[in-house]
């Protein structure tokens, strides 16, 4: 049987619940303050030793020093079977992303294509929160008006990070919160599941309001990420994420883009980027026609998209 690549996380919370018994956990790579670098020496070589590749997801708010440690560990094992994986999304968000590629971890990929399918699937991940205040976000753009109504007694604000920024104001009233009229966050247009988190915040609005809304197929609490407060600067939120559950279609979608080989370290990869050493892929001569080159976003699309 074959063994699964080797995902990891900084965190314990980015780990969800397995879906099924074919998902393998992930690893978990604790801060420098909890494990000294021999101990963190030790725990990677002996994930490498098991799993052969170990790919592992970086949120873009992990402290410095938690980043300086993991290249610090792939310098000195001198290792090219470790991806240190940018993610630049939620708590919540990564949490899922997380979970896909522990998915996908027991299929046929190569680590290259599983480490580069990262930033592919993060495209279809959508991800935002319910707050009860906005007045010191600035990970998404927020108008003065939207400032001004921060300061109302039970303002509540729907707000989505990703993949493009939106944010509401909406109503509230007796037993929950409600839109009163005001337009939702743009949801996704394919088949997704949605996980919600509850900070300090009372309100029944993602499962009641916004799931139907989004016709997802299917809903799931969570344990708020201990990250989520400060990433949406505020501890009165209800944070979400809607991502696509089925690791058959998941499946489809990566092994539909187009694979390249990295010219700087050889890996297989999708996209523009190698997982694995980071060096982008060279971009291809015009064609003879003399039509336009596709962008780098274009590469990281599926050559067809399945509607589900």
């Amino acid at each position: 049987m074959r063994v699964p690549i080797a995902i990891a996380v900084t965190s314990a919370d980015l780990v969800l619940p397995a879906p099924d018994r074919h998902t393998p956990a992930a690893a978990v790579l604790p801060p420098p303050e909890e494990l000294d670098l021999d101990g963190a020496l030790a725990q990677t070589a002996g994930l490498l030793e098991r799993h052969g590749h170990l790919v592992v997801l970086v949120p873009s708010w992990l402290r410095a020093s938690a980043v300086r440690r993991l290249h610090a560990v792939r310098a000195i094992l001198e290792s090219d079977r470790i991806a240190l994986v940018d993610v630049d999304l939620p708590p919540l968000g990564t949490a899922l992303l997380v979970r896909q590629l522990r998915q996908l971890s027991v299929c046929d990929f190569s680590p290259g294509v599983l480490a580069s399918a990262a930033r592919l699937l993060a495209h279809y991940v959508y991800a935002g929160a319910l707050l009860g205040s906005v007045s010191k976000l600035d990970r998404v753009p927020v108008g003065l008006k939207a400032h001004a109504k921060s300061w109302s007694p039970n303002a509540q604000f729907a707000v989505l990070a990703h993949p493009t920024p939106h944010l509401v104001k909406l109503g509230s009233g007796s037993g929950g919160t409600h839109g009163g009229g005001a337009t939702l966050p743009p949801g996704p247009d394919f088949a997704t599941h949605l996980t919600f988190a509850r900070g300090q915040l009372t309100s029944d609005w993602v499962a009641s309001d916004l799931a139907p809304a989004w016709r997802v197929q299917g809903v799931m609490e969570n344990p708020l990420p201990a990250d989520s407060p400060a990433w949406w600067a505020t501890p009165k939120l209800v944070e979400f994420a809607a991502a696509i559950p089925d690791p058959s279609v998941l499946y489809q979608l990566v092994a539909s883009v187009r694979r390249e080989e990295c010219r700087w370290c050889g890996f297989e990869l999708i996209g523009d980027r190698c997982g694995f050493c980071a060096a982008p892929l060279l971009a291809p001569a015009p064609p003879p026609s003399g039509a336009a080159a596709g962008t780098s976003a274009d590469r990281l699309r599926p050559r067809s998209r399945s509607r589900h």
